[in-house]
């Protein structure tokens, strides 16, 4: 199999080694010459090649793919650079690869759980309405529908993989918890190697056609909790908590931000484990592990 994978960053970067150590022919797409090397850097197999999925220009520089994964980001910036990056270049990648004479057989796009909004704290799966409550989760949601109908026009099926909140290497933020205060709520959170190692275990067992996968671990855990057992795993007193109204009555955060607060949800990975995948870090116990030895060693 040849992928492409457009917008090789944080995701992305892991996804490429993992099918370049299982033998298959991958390509790196970023925008910048930084990034270019992030990738040349992954592992001597894998290509580089510059392109950038706002500019169509750029995109006929991408080679023939089997399958076409679009894990490109905005950045953390607002809705309107979202909707430029996750829904036009969406589109700009997909005509690019439909109108080909070999187009090809898949793409996957990397989603977000965000697009459920508020469940007060109830169970969401795959066959759950989503309820975006946000500008940039609403831009989501329309991406979303770009990769799983707009592709049936070009013959090419499309996957959703809704990651839940990643963590792992130089994503941990420790201090976040161990420091606190921390908000109330319900954490839903996945591994950047399982991240990518879902989106890989798709591809290769040719599973989900057509459909949104969520992609989260199998332990939703409360903030409270998780930040108990941090400070435990780490030797150190446990942070000042409180709830989503005393921070909300802060009155320093955004309107987004508030509204994330606010929302709250535990997302189910059933399908997922149904389909075969097998997580490396099935929870946060074990995906925090490399995180707290090397805190205990650095104190």
């Amino acid at each position: 199999m040849r992928a492409v994978v457009v917008g090789c960053g944080y995701v992305g970067c892991a996804l490429a080694g993992q099918l370049a150590d299982a033998g298959h022919e991958v390509v790196g797409v970023r925008r910048s010459t930084a990034g270019l090397e992030r990738v040349t850097a992954i592992d001597e197999s894998v290509d580089a090649v510059r392109a950038d999925a706002t500019v169509p220009a750029t995109l006929d520089s991408l080679p023939d793919a089997d399958a076409v994964v679009f894990a490109a980001s905005a950045g953390g910036r607002g809705a309107d650079v979202a909707r430029e990056v996750y829904v036009e270049g969406l589109r700009n990648v997909l005509e690019e690869y439909g109108t080909r004479a070999t187009p090809p057989d898949r793409l996957v796009y990397t989603s977000s759980t965000g697009v459920y909004g508020d469940h007060d704290g109830g169970w969401v799966d795959e066959t759950t309405p989503i309820e975006p409550t946000t500008a940039k989760t609403r831009v989501l949601a329309t991406a979303e529908t770009v990769a799983l109908t707009e592709t049936e026009a070009y013959g090419i099926d499309g996957t959703v993989a809704r990651f839940a909140g990643l963590y792992g290497p130089d994503r941990y933020r420790l201090d976040r918890y161990l420091d606190g205060p921390v908000t109330a709520g319900y954490l839903n959170m996945v591994h950047r190697d399982d991240a990518a190692g879902a989106v890989r275990y798709l591809l290769e067992a040719d599973v989900a056609r057509g459909e949104p996968v969520v992609v989260v671990d199998d332990e939703p855990v409360d903030k409270h909790a998780f930040a108990d057992w941090l400070a435990a795993e780490c030797g150190v007193d446990a942070p000042p908590k409180r709830s989503k109204a005393e921070r909300i009555a802060d009155g320093d955060l955004s309107t987004a931000a508030a509204r994330r607060i606010r929302t709250s949800k535990r997302c189910s990975n059933e399908k997922l484990r149904a389909l075969g995948y097998e997580f490396v870090y099935p929870t946060f116990r074990t995906g925090y592990r490399a995180a707290v030895e090397a805190y205990t060693e650095s104190v």
